[in-house]
Order: structure tokens, then sequence, then C-alpha cells
């Protein structure tokens, strides 16, 4: 198959490239960006320019649909936000994709509505308030807490907070008043990235990750699959009351209570440490776009650890900013020591593939000449693939007037 990638920014783009290079078919993504994380391997035969999606979540659209067509792809993958329009114009695109119903979409893409909708399923979270003036502050009397924009990607929209007035502080910054703003309590645990995919609300595949060492941003620079007790039952309950379609990845908190989710995306999520553990949620994207009704997929292997090289050298000029800690973070990821020891790398790996080693060169050497230039690697890029609070309010408002024509 020719596949269209929606993004060649993430780390997500990244990894479904490599797998389905792997698996024999002509990868292409698109690209708001001259240079992007995913042209950067043997698997990519082609980048094509888009706006950015975004600043013009329908010029995005636009393009790729023009593209697709031109290029005869038998497929547009949705790696990023991108889902939220492809969902959106699913019916008139013209170009195969795998996306849930729009209605769906609805139900999670905003954290306000992600909460209302796990709270009516029964899905467990952290004590969390919905607050729309600066008196519903008042509500929040446990800390820490976060509180968070509707619409965000990347933490971007994320505050913690220890105190009242570090609560008030910054629900003033994030526009209270203007918008409504969500705050949940912090639950205490590790985070485990989730992933499943579902076949019209069937849950077909899904995995459990660790962030075990955490490198740029809150990414993880080490992962650890893991089994957790209570999560098939959770996901299938949510994919099936969503009918859902598609992938589908949550954020949760592995408390000494049992699980709590703290956020909801839409979307395939960073699949390279399921697919080592022995669970291919590419491979079940792929069944579903060929029409097929895969039979669910066993759970992977617990304790597999795989690292992402580049986050973990950009992640100590963060958190350090020091040569030496870049150093020595860079010495012992490239060759699988100290806390990486066992690991696989999952975002560039090399084997066969040379190219992957440049961004992971270019972060090295930028980061040794001034740690600070870290920033450049990772701000910047967000809204070539994360949907603002405007574009979703417009994609939202257009699907509206199309419903009602």
């Amino acid at each position: 198959m020719r596949i269209l990638l929606s993004e060649g920014s993430g780390l997500t783009s990244r990894q479904v490239a490599g797998r389905l290079g792997e698996l024999g078919h002509e990868v292409e993504i698109l690209s708001s960006t001259a240079l992007c994380l995913t042209r950067f391997t043997r698997h990519v035969r082609a980048v094509h320019r888009v706006p950015r999606f975004g600043r013009d979540p329908f010029g995005w659209c636009d393009a790729a649909v023009r593209i697709a067509r031109d290029r005869g792809a038998d497929l547009l993958f949705p790696t990023q936000e991108q889902v939220t329009i492809l969902a959106a114009r699913r019916d008139r695109l013209g170009v195969a994709t795998i996306v849930p119903d729009f209605a769906a979409v609805r139900r999670v893409q905003d954290k306000i509505s992600a909460f209302r909708t796990l709270d009516a399923i029964g899905v467990p979270q952290p004590p969390t308030v919905v607050v729309t003036q600066p008196e519903d502050l008042a509500r929040v009397t446990a800390f820490p807490a976060f509180i968070k924009l509707p619409v965000s990607t990347a933490s971007s929209g994320v505050r913690r907070v220890t105190t009242a007035a570090e609560l008030a502080s910054a629900a003033r910054a994030l526009g209270l008043g203007a918008t409504e703003l969500i705050v949940q309590t912090g639950a205490e645990g590790p985070l485990a990235m989730v992933q499943a995919v579902a076949d019209h609300g069937r849950l077909v595949a899904h995995h459990a990750n660790l962030r075990v060492r955490e490198g740029v941003g809150g990414g993880a620079a080490l992962k650890e699959s893991v089994a957790l007790d209570g999560l098939r039952d959770l996901l299938a309950r949510l994919t099936g009351a969503l009918g859902w379609h598609g992938g589908l990845s949550l954020d949760v908190i592995v408390t000494a209570e049992g699980l709590r989710v703290i956020d909801v995306n839409p979307r395939l999520v960073e699949p390279a440490n399921a697919l080592a553990a022995g669970v291919d949620l590419v491979g079940a994207m792929l069944a579903l776009a060929r029409g097929a009704a895969p039979v669910e997929q066993a759970a992977g292997r617990a304790g597999v650890r795989t690292r992402q090289t580049l986050l973990a050298v950009l992640g100590a000029a963060e958190h350090d900013g020091t040569r030496r800690a870049v150093l020595r973070e860079a010495y012992d990821a490239i060759l699988a020591r100290g806390v990486y020891a066992g690991s696989r790398e999952e975002l560039t790996p090399v084997a066969g593939d040379p190219l992957a080693a440049t961004p992971v060169v270019l972060a090295l050497v930028m980061s040794l000449l001034h740690p600070r230039l870290w920033r450049w690697f990772h701000t910047g890029t967000v809204d070539t693939y994360a949907v603002s609070p405007q574009g979703w309010e417009a994609i939202v408002a257009e699907a509206e007037r199309d419903q009602a024509a």
C-alpha cells in the first residue's frame, strides 16, 4: 500500500513510519516544516508540504486530500490530532482513512467533555472540578492539583499548583472567565501510557507502558511495558460506550487504590513499545483500513524496556543544563548502559537505517555547544500537529452546519 502519514513531526509519526516500512508499505508524509523528525529514515519515500494544521486545519485538510489523490495514496493514516478534521469530513474526503465517528471524537477531544464521558460510564479519575468563574475555585480543596485548558497538547495548557493562591494565579493566566477550565487533584503513583485500537466499539488490541525515565518536555526517555489489573475491562467499556473506531490513547496514574485516568487522546500514541512487547497496534490499524474484522490480540509481555535517545539527550539539557550531564546521558542511552541497560531503541533505530541517527547527532552537538538549545528542538512544533482551541471550535461549527444542511 502507498500510505500517507498526516504529519511528519512528532514521535508517533516517526514510530508509525518505521513500522509501516518494515511491513513493506510505501510511506510518504505530510509536513508543514522543511525539517521534521520523520523524514530522517529510509522508510519515508517522499515529503509533501502542507499548511500548519494548528493555524489552518481546513487548509491543511484541503492540501492533504489533494496530495493523497495526486499521489494515488491508498490510505491517509492519522498520526496526530488531524484525526479531528478527518473524522468531521470523513464522508466527503474521497480517500480512505481510519477515524471514529465525529460524535465520538467530540466526547473526548476536550478535557471537560472527556471528564464527563468517563464519569458517566464509571471510569475512575482523580477528584475533578470544572470551574467557570473565579468563585468556583473555592471548590478545590486538595493540593497539589493540576489546572488545565479544555483543549491543549503536549502539556502546553496544564499548570501544577500547590496552594489556593497559585491556583488563582494560574486560572487567571489560563483565561478563567473567558473559558471553562478543569482542575484535578494530583494522584500518587507512576504514569502509564495506554494505547488501544478498536473496531466500531470492539477492542482489538491494547497495551500499557510505564514512563521509567522522563525526557524533554515530560516525554518518556525510557519505557517499560506493564500488565495492569483491570485495564482491558476499562478500555473495553470505554471503546464500547463510544463505539470507537481506530486508535485511542490514555494517560493513567497507577495508584495504590487502582487506575486513575487523567487524559484521553483520540488517536494512536507512540506504538513502538507495544510492538517490542508483542502487540502490533499499527498492524491492527491497517486491518481496520482493509475492512477486516481483526481478532483481539493477546496482551503483550511485561518488563520490555525501550528508549528514545533523542528525548534522553534533550531531557538532560533541559533538566540539568550542563554539558557533562548531556554527555553522560547520551553515553548511557546510545550504548544502552546504566538505567538504559537492557532496552532497545524505539524512536531512531539505526540498524539498517543510518539516516535515523541524524536527529540524535544534531541534538547532541547543539546541546554540547549550548545546553539551552534544547528549546530549538522542542518548541515551535506543536502547532504543526495540535488542534488549537480556535481550530477545534471551527471544526465543530462546520460539522454542525453540515449536519443541519
